[in-house]
């Protein structure tokens, strides 16, 4: 287990200096810069602030100082607001973190009871009725699905308030977020199940007089976990660090929507601290899973 733990770390840093180069160069590919937009400033200004950020260097340049500064904890601050970059990071994560952790917990619980309960009712009405709904929300894209719940439940029926700082309401957001992987995680479920239910461990088990809650939970659930186990890792990251469309949807100060704006001003220091922060995320998630597979399968071995 160690060694497979020293070798996923490595792995780890080598895919995260790798999504940083790439994201670097990307964009500083890309024509204009941070300072284009503000039309108020003059050009010995500007000057003045791409010498302030080392944006008058070559890139290769940026990038050997942007990893120096990275080393020494350092992720600059925003070029827009000036606040610093870790405390934007920290104080957005825990907005999306909260709303996305409830959902990540309701995909994942509700998933698993209702692809059990379609496996075992399979073509009967409550499987068609569950198979219907899943179809639905995997095929509606977030955003027509945060829409809709925002123009009926806040505009029209005037149920739930609209997200605001003073009034932080996590029922739609939640909603919206976990509509698309629990639908995903229910499908999955029910295939898992299907596939352990035909076993041999399975027949042999009810042959011994196993009663049938002892045979779906200990022995058919059990095994059918493992393939959802790989979709909750990246899910989880995913929604832990806010979903793009969703959050800008609510109006929800998360990592997410401060992602889409840092990319529409340019801010380069908060664009890459947040796709860094993300895939440190992901790393850690895919780990946990493998990490899982142990545990609900002792006979899988990390190598």
């Amino acid at each position: 287990m160690s060694k497979y733990l020293v070798k996923r770390i490595l792995l780890a840093i080598l895919s995260i200096f790798i999504v940083c180069t790439i994201t670097f160069f990307a964009m500083n590919a890309i024509p204009g810069g941070p300072f284009n937009s503000e039309k108020a400033t003059s050009e010995a200004v500007r000057a003045v602030l791409m010498e302030r950020f080392n944006l008058d260097k070559p890139v290769w340049q940026q990038f050997l100082i942007y990893l120096g500064n990275i080393f020494h904890g350092d992720f600059g601050v925003s070029l827009k607001t000036g606040r610093e970059i870790s405390q934007i990071l920290w104080s957005c994560f825990a907005i999306s973190a909260r709303i996305g952790g409830i959902a990540a917990f309701f995909a994942v619980i509700i998933g698993v009871i209702l692809g059990a309960i379609a496996a075992l009712f399979r073509n009967k009405w409550p499987d068609r009725l569950i198979i219907f709904f899943t179809t639905l929300f995997t095929a509606m894209p977030s955003f027509v699905f945060a829409t809709m719940l925002l123009l009926v439940f806040c505009i029209q029926l005037q149920i739930l308030p609209v997200w605001s700082a003073e009034n932080r309401n996590y029922v739609l957001p939640v909603i919206a977020l976990a509509a698309y992987p629990t639908a995903y995680v229910t499908r999955l479920t029910k295939t898992s199940m299907l596939d352990s239910l035909g076993q041999d461990y399975i027949r042999t088990a009810r042959s011994k007089g196993v009663s049938t809650v002892m045979v779906i939970f200990k022995h058919a659930l059990r095994n059918a976990l493992i393939p959802v186990i790989t979709y909750v890792g990246p899910m989880l990251a995913y929604i832990l660090t806010g979903s793009l469309v969703v959050e800008n949807i609510f109006s929800i100060g998360g990592l997410g929507r401060q992602f889409v704006q840092s990319i529409t001003n340019r801010d380069y220091p908060l664009i890459m601290a947040t796709t860094i922060f993300l895939a440190i995320v992901m790393v850690i998630m895919n780990l946990v899973s493998d990490i899982l597979y142990k545990v609900v399968d002792p006979r899988i071995k990390l190598e």
